[in-house]
């Protein structure tokens, strides 16, 4: 219980506030009195006490003797007993007790302090580390036994059943697979890749068409370390705590070259210069232990990789006698098999992988509204172009087809905010049909005649309204400076076009016609087959785009036009004819000198 009384008979000096005094501890209280300055009598009258009996506690007890450290430690208590015992306590009180708190904590390392023995370090603990050694840097990547076992689980509950296939033939040598778009693949091997390296310590290589597309598996090794196991991985390569390092590499055969371990090539069949990058890469895994993955969807029948899938390769400058002939069928292939080359093929159309388990597709909706025919065939179903009757043949596109992440230092796409900074671009778009997807590109114009276009960013939209693809569109104009906006007004660019010119007025409306399509097409065909085109080597979709235009008539036999086998109902090259919407804005004989005006001021 708490006295609280007032002091009406005080001077000046002795006029405080309301004090609670203990009753059980009479001594301290009154020792308290006595050192904030109360005359004996006072302390006797207020605490109802003789006098004689403060002047013994006085005498016994040394009151003035003590050191002002205790006057601060009896202060601090007292009051600190006072906020403890208040039923009610404000902000402000449980502050102050806070602050007595740490005031009695320094006041015992004083008092430690003045023991004998006592240094610098029991007022300030921290000086301590003053001598200590370097503290053990945390390894990086690191993981523990339950860890690697939790990855490894993850991994193996998470597969399909043409997974499963591809895991089965892990060990083989070397595994060639032909796949539909959008399976899984590239989000399997990362993932085997990583189990892998955690499992056996052997070095991992992943080779892209471009080192961005590279870091897409990175992406998913660093996103599954996290989400099956806690594991944070950093760096680039990644190193693993046994050894393990995991390289992400464009196909540069320069940069290539030097590295050891399992490889996976990831859409070779897009490449440009296979059979060199190829020897490149075999030299990676030239050791027994190591492995060999090549994975892709199919491109044409002139491409470099197309005699290594058929077996043509392993042929050449073989005898007659040696030669073998390997059944590249999708019946043959559709479960895996070893060919006579030891080279393990599978073909997993989007059919199979549905078969497999893979249930994340509407197959007729595909099929009848979202593909023409023969992109369905090429892109789901693993068939080969016969690009001899495309306008835009691979071999031409493939001069396109740079590593965006070396060869463009001055394009940051990582930045987002302004990645090209003031520089202007091109905006080219291509409405949506019904069933068809809207394509959208932005396009760097040369800086000086003759020079070099380059894709920055493409865009495929499918079912969204024409007032999402016209903000999209806005969102560029506030991330770059766009000059031009070249919108085809068939279809959705009708009502696309009204909202794009409330923000920028100057954009151009192209109305289609035999003749304007021609003029688009030749002046992309002329820039292309003189490599005036650039974009990243892993937007293959780009390459497919401008690939399934092709010549044909008008239904009268009476003008020739360009046509990607699109109609209402199917469609694609969406990216190409944005592409070219972009293209058209070049004059049809280039930019000249002659197209330049100057002005002089004389004074």
């Amino acid at each position: 219980m708490l006295t609280i009384e007032k002091i009406s008979e005080q001077t000046p000096d002795e006029k405080i506030a309301e004090l609670a005094v203990p009753e059980s501890e009479p001594r301290r209280a009154a020792r308290a009195l006595y050192w904030k300055g109360w005359r004996i009598s006072s302390i006797a009258r207020h605490l109802g006490l003789k006098r004689s009996t403060i002047n013994s506690w006085k005498a016994r007890d040394e009151w003035d003797k003590a050191q002002a450290i205790e006057h601060v430690e009896a202060s601090a208590e007292l009051r600190l007993v006072k906020l403890i015992e208040k039923e009610v306590k404000s902000g402000s009180d449980y502050k102050e007790i806070d602050l007595l708190a740490r005031t009695i904590v320094q006041m015992a390392r004083v008092r430690r302090y003045e023991q004998p023995g006592g240094n610098e370090v029991d007022l300030n603990p921290k000086l301590a580390n003053r001598n200590a050694g370097p503290k053990k840097k945390p390894t990086r990547n690191d993981f523990s036994e339950e860890q690697k076992i939790q990855l490894l689980d993850a991994f193996q509950d998470s597969l399909f059943d043409y997974q499963k296939v591809w895991y089965r033939n892990g060990d083989q040598r070397t595994r060639a697979i032909l796949k539909s778009r959008q399976i899984g693949a590239t989000w399997y091997f990362a993932r085997e890749a990583l189990a892998d390296a955690m499992a056996t310590g052997r070095n991992q290589i992943f080779l892209s068409a471009s080192k961005s597309q590279a870091h897409v598996f990175k992406q998913y090794i660093v996103q599954f370390a996290r989400e099956a196991a806690g594991i944070e991985l950093t760096g680039d390569p990644i190193v693993l705590p046994n050894g393990a390092h995991l390289y992400f590499l464009g196909t540069n055969a320069r940069t290539a070259q030097g590295y050891h371990g399992n490889f996976y090539f990831d859409e070779f069949f897009w490449t440009q210069n296979f059979q060199e990058l190829n020897k490149v890469a075999s030299g990676m895994a030239i050791h027994k232990k190591w492995r060999k993955t090549y994975f892709s969807t199919p491109s044409s029948t002139t491409h470099q990789a197309y005699p290594f899938w058929t077996g043509e390769l392993f042929n050449k400058r073989r005898a007659k006698a040696d030669q073998v002939n390997i059944d590249v069928s999708h019946g043959r292939l559709s479960s895996g098999f070893t060919g006579e080359d030891k080279i393990w093929r599978q073909i997993v159309t989007i059919l199979d992988a549905e078969r497999g388990g893979c249930n994340l597709f509407d197959i007729d909706e595909l099929r009848n509204f979202e593909y023409s025919p023969d992109q369905f065939d090429n892109l789901l179903m693993c068939n080969f172009i016969d690009d001899s009757a495309s306008v835009f043949p691979l071999a031409e596109l493939q001069r396109c087809m740079v590593d965006s992440w070396v060869e463009w230092d001055d394009y940051k796409p990582l930045l987002g905010l302004r990645p090209f900074g003031n520089r202007p671009v091109w905006i080219g778009y291509d409405p949506a049909l019904n069933g068809d997807s809207a394509g959208c590109v932005v396009l760097a114009p040369p800086m000086t005649a003759g020079g070099k276009f380059r894709i920055l960013e493409r865009h495929q939209w499918r079912g969204q309204s024409f007032e999402d693809h016209a903000d999209a569109i806005r969102q560029m104009t506030q991330r770059y400076n766009v000059e031009y906006i070249g919108i085809d007004t068939t279809g959705m660019g009708i009502g696309v076009l009204p909202i794009v010119r409330g923000f920028f007025p100057a954009v151009t409306a192209l109305n289609y016609s035999p003749e304007v399509k021609t003029r688009m097409v030749l002046k992309a065909k002329n820039i292309i087959s003189k490599g005036r085109l650039e974009f990243d080597a892993g937007w293959t979709d780009i390459a497919q785009s401008f690939m399934a235009i092709h010549k044909t008539l008008t239904p009268s036999g009476r003008h020739v036009t360009y046509v990607a086998g699109r109609s209402d109902e199917t469609g694609h090259a969406d990216l190409a004819w944005a592409c070219m919407h972009a293209l058209d804005h070049e004059p049809f004989e280039g930019t000249t000198d002659n197209h330049h005006s100057f002005m002089e001021i004389y004074s």
